[in-house]
């Protein structure tokens, strides 16, 4: 079943959970730092499992330390329940 779009408020009220997520039209993204290209690769694999858990995944992209991720349900043309929940999963493993 494809999860209900969320209104402006459920973003706003969401998003005010989230630790420096910002609203990016229809999605929210975050650039990740660390000490080097082995630290974020492992954070993204770290990612990667709660990703597939979720049946979610991330836009994202990887350069060296940093690593940027967009997230959006695509299929529902916005953001809704999931993206949270990933955003909120990815934030307590970085």
């Amino acid at each position: 079943m494809r999860p209900a779009l969320y209104t402006a408020v459920e973003i706003k009220k969401n998003l005010e959970q989230l630790k420096d997520w910002k609203l990016d039209g229809n999605s929210i993204r975050k650039d990740f730092k660390f000490k080097d290209f082995i630290s974020a690769f492992g954070f993204m694999t770290q990612v990667a499992f709660h990703a597939e858990k979720l049946n979610h995944h991330p836009d994202w992209k990887n350069v060296y330390n940093t690593v940027s991720i967009t997230l959006n349900t695509h299929d529902a043309g916005g953001l809704t329940e999931l993206d949270f929940k990933l955003a909120k999963l990815i934030d307590k493993i970085s």
